[in-house]
Formats: structure tokens, sequence, C-alpha cells
């Protein structure tokens, strides 16, 4: 079995996370997609992130009806911080037997070095998914210097440019703009009525 980890805050989920991880589950042969929430990113310390349950069901509201999403709470019964390679050993222990892709955008990829045991994570991944954006600088053979054998790990992932952020929905909600169309509807409505991110 092949399992994609697709990790974040999603404050709220958005149809680019959605369509990021179909192109991953599709292009990347997976079985199953793990949207693991992160409960408290290490990188995102000094940041207001909204109360996690609630993320978690906008979360849940996303993914409905698709069989190969599934919610990982690795991330949420367990203290911060929350680095990758212990969501991924965690994971391990749970699906002893699949392949585990963890997935991510270019910027990650380039900022892996500077990651919790960077070398250890990516030994511990089977691969790495990696979204690219058409402006993105990663340069693999510098990326192999720090960290021997991440080129064999490394898949790209083709995926349409999305210039759509959770950061960008939260500022449209509070100024006021139109955000409808940024999200599934049952995420709309539940934003809407419960008047959250104002």
């Amino acid at each position: 079995m092949r399992i994609g980890v697709f990790g974040g805050t999603f404050d709220p989920p958005h149809v680019g996370h959605l369509i990021l991880a179909e192109e991953c589950r599709t292009q990347l042969d997976l079985d199953k997609l793990l949207w693991v929430v992160t409960n408290e990113p290490p990188h995102k310390e000094n940041q207001f992130i909204s109360p996690i349950e609630g993320r978690v069901e906008l979360v849940l509201k996303s993914i409905e009806g698709n069989p190969a999403y599934e919610l990982s709470r690795v991330d949420i019964d367990r203290p911060g911080p929350h680095y990758a390679l212990d969501t991924v050993l965690l994971l391990k222990k749970q699906f002893p037997t699949a392949e585990l892709f963890y997935l991510m955008g270019g910027d990650s990829l380039h900022d892996l070095p500077t990651w919790h045991k960077p070398q250890e994570f990516i030994e511990t991944c089977n691969g790495l998914g990696v979204m690219r954006r058409h402006d993105d600088r990663v340069d693999l053979n510098d990326l192999e210097n720090a960290l021997p054998g991440i080129s064999k790990k490394v898949h790209l992932v083709e995926a349409p440019i999305l210039e759509i952020s959770s950061h960008q929905i939260r500022q449209r909600i509070q100024n006021g703009s139109g955000y409808r169309y940024y999200l599934t509807n049952d995420v709309y409505q539940i934003i809407k009525e419960s008047k959250l991110y104002r």
C-alpha cells in the first residue's frame, strides 16, 4: 500500500488543498492520502492558529465522500511541538507494511536542511512527493550535498499554479471581500454560519 502524508494547519482547508491532494494521489499512484492536521507546527509558534477541533471539522467536511482520503489524528492526540520525523515514525508504526510518501511544496523541499533531524527524516520516508511551483528555486545537487540520498526520494508532482492560501482567505473574510468559491460548499457554510475568522 502506498500512503501519502499531507500535513498542514488547514486554517481553513480550501479548494487548492483538494486539487493538490488529488494531483499527488493520482500522479504518485497512492492508495490512501492522510490529511494530517497539525496542532502545534514548530514554524508557526508565534502565530495565531484557530482551535484544532474546529479545523478538524472543516477538513472532515472537505474530504467527505472520497474513500481515498482519511483524517489522521497523529499530530492531534499528542503534545507538541510536532516535527515531521516524529509524525512519519508514528505512522510507520500504524501502517507497518505501507510505503509512506511525505507530500510538500518546493519551498519546503528547499528548506528541508533546516528541519528537525532532516537526514533521519528523509531516510524514514519511502518518498517525498514535491509539488512544484513555476518560481521554485530548488537545486537537487545542492540538496544532495546537504542531505545525501535525497535525490532518490524526490518525486516531482506537476500541479496547477494556484495562488490561494489559507492566510489570504482569512484576510478576505476579515475585510468583507468575497471568498465563497475558494472553499467547498460545506466548509463555506460552516464558516459563514459560525462567523469564523471575523
